[in-house]
């Protein structure tokens, strides 16, 4: 009997725990009986799916691509059968999602409370950081992501874009001046990031060119929302996105400098998740429901402000 599902969830866990013992005892088998089956299923493919040693084993580019494609299948049928068994199409389950701290906190929070009440049977499992996470092996369903959108296997929803500015708080600049010059940052406080990704430098325009322009200062976070608020304490200059900035820009607790000498720096914000031919019920209606809102937030519009100025104290 053809028994594809099954040796597509044995290799599913294999890959997770990262050894056939592990994934032996997660399956209550035999070490013996999960190699047969991974052996069974690279000689039925004609392709090798991992590199086994004594004690790990690694995914080969092709079980890499196998891994991806039989996870997010296999959470189909998982789906499918639960609509099915609860006689309706009704959505339910556990949607685990990350974001950036930013754009977790001013965009995705507050259209959480009334999705929840709309769709009572969902779990939202929501992770916010500023890491470029990984979106299989976090077992995330949706990843929302500020740039770095490069992974051709996932599908992407575009919902905007974010333009950096760089703002300090009008405290800060009566007693430390307001920049003119490119050449002026170097004697500002800048307050900058420590998550791997960064780099103490800021494009900015300076003699009919682009450069890089290195910068300093006493503070370096792993958040962008820790950065806006010393910046809004008057700790210094502060490099953010304009969605992030602009609820303080517009209340006055933060005013843009340098933008003449500013670059058209923009980063593409999208909702990632893994293809399918079926996307389960509850991210359908996750999705169906945020994206809209979360492109009327990117793009300013009344409704989002409301929402966006309830956050703010």
């Amino acid at each position: 009997m053809d028994n594809r599902a099954g040796e597509m969830r044995v290799f599913v866990i294999v890959a997770e725990a990262g050894s056939f013992s592990a994934a032996a005892r997660r399956l209550l088998m035999t070490p013996s009986t999960i190699s047969k089956l991974v052996d069974r299923l690279e000689k039925r493919l004609g392709v090798r799916l991992v590199e086994r040693s004594t004690r790990s084993l690694l995914l080969t580019s092709e079980g890499h691509i196998y891994f991806q494609r039989a996870r997010a299948m296999l959470a189909d049928m998982e789906s499918l059968e639960q609509e099915l068994a609860a006689g309706s199409a009704e959505a339910a389950g556990t949607i685990r999602i990350s974001a950036s701290v930013a754009f977790g906190t001013l965009a995705v929070e507050p259209l959480l409370p009334e999705f929840s009440r709309a769709h009572p049977g969902i779990i939202l499992d929501l992770s916010l950081s500023e890491e470029m996470v990984d979106l299989f092996q976090g077992h995330f369903d949706i990843v929302f992501r500020v740039g770095g959108i490069t992974d051709s296997s996932l599908i992407a929803q575009r919902i905007g874009t974010a333009r950096r500015k760089i703002v300090a708080a009008p405290a800060y600049l009566a007693h430390a001046g307001v920049p003119r010059s490119v050449e002026d940052l170097d004697r500002h406080n800048c307050l900058g990031f420590n998550f791997q990704r960064s780099q103490p430098v800021w494009p900015m325009r300076t003699g009919g060119r682009i450069v890089d322009r290195m910068v300093s200062g006493s503070l370096l976070a792993n958040n962008g929302e820790t950065v806006r608020r010393m910046a809004v304490a008057g700790m210094g200059l502060a490099r953010l996105g304009d969605y992030h900035a602009r609820a303080d820009i517009s209340a006055g607790r933060l005013v843009e400098v340098l933008a003449h000498a500013g670059v058209d720096d923009e980063e593409e914000v999208a909702a990632l998740f893994p293809g399918g031919r079926h996307l389960p019920a509850r991210k359908r209606a996750f999705l169906d429901y945020l994206v809209p809102r979360l492109r009327a937030f990117m793009a300013n519009e009344p409704d989002a402000r409301c929402a966006e100025a309830a956050l703010r104290p």
